[in-house]
């Protein structure tokens, strides 16, 4: 007996949910590479950390908004598990459940205003760009001498590695970030 549309339809969306949240924690585990935090100087605090899950993340969406099915959804995925992420992380520190959801929203818009202006400096191949706002969103407009340039490198070289990565490995939820130290300029 064949399985009804519907229900081939939730077995997929469960494939999707758990590979997005694969790729998210992937994205995690890179914007938390050590080197990250000395060299370029991100800051070490929570909007410092937020900056780097957002832009790692940004770049996985990224690249899978701009594949072949399932790519858009994929990137959906992703993008749901940053949020119920975050939704959870600002609970477990005790945020109260009142203000959970515009904690959430408040970090919704600043995801979307990066991913915006990444995209459109990247899409322009607009190097200057990136870095400046890279320093705007990351440092606050006070990036330490080098730190946006250094940032950019890495941006950009997991950028070109991210579009090499084959879309049925994202699918499977396996992604391969470069270690930001590799970057050379």
């Amino acid at each position: 007996m064949a399985a009804l549309p519907g229900l081939r339809r939730i077995r997929r969306t469960g494939r999707r949910e758990r590979a997005g949240f694969a790729l998210y924690a992937a994205a995690v585990a890179a914007a938390r590479d050590p080197w990250l935090y000395r060299m370029p100087a991100v800051p070490d605090t929570l909007d410092g950390r937020f900056d780097l899950v957002a832009l790692h993340v940004y770049l996985l969406v990224h690249r899978l908004q701009h594949a072949a099915e399932p790519g858009p959804e994929l990137a959906q995925a992703v993008f749901d598990a940053m949020f119920s992420d975050m939704d959870n992380n600002l609970r477990e520190i005790g945020v109260s459940d009142l203000s959970v959801g515009k904690r959430v929203r408040a970090m919704w818009e600043a995801f979307h205003g990066r991913a915006k202006a990444y995209a459109s400096a990247i899409e322009a191949a607009d190097r200057g760009a990136l870095e400046a706002a890279l320093a705007l969103n990351v440092w606050r407009d006070a990036a330490p001498t080098g730190g946006a340039a250094a940032l950019a490198d890495v941006v950009l070289a997991q950028t070109a590695h991210l579009a090499g990565q084959p879309l049925a490995a994202l699918a499977a939820g396996n992604v391969h970030f470069l270690a930001a130290a590799e970057v050379r300029r």
